[in-house]
């Protein structure tokens, strides 16, 4: 994977992150203001959503840096790549 595809990837997430705390700071006013509690587990869903978008991402750009030229990958690298995977559940 080249330099650039890692400082995209890396600011994909970067933004992703932003976003869910602006939305995480939305989530806080609406319970201080006694909003809806539909809407305020609504909004947290969102959040956690957002995360979990975010470290997917994250992992799937560690697994494109693992594969090498020939598009093969060690056990070791493998068995890295399951627990953090398993470690977003």
């Amino acid at each position: 994977m080249t330099t650039m595809a890692v400082k995209t990837d890396r600011a994909a997430v970067v933004n992703r992150v932003k976003r869910a705390q602006g939305q995480l700071a939305g989530v806080l006013r609406m319970i201080e203001e006694e909003r809806d509690l539909p809407a305020v587990l609504n909004q947290i869903k969102a959040v956690s959503s957002a995360l979990d978008r975010a470290g997917f991402a994250m992992v799937a750009a560690e697994w494109r840096t693992s594969v090498d030229e020939d598009g093969e990958i060690t056990p070791e690298q493998l068995e890295h790549l399951e627990k953090l995977v398993l470690s977003l559940g």
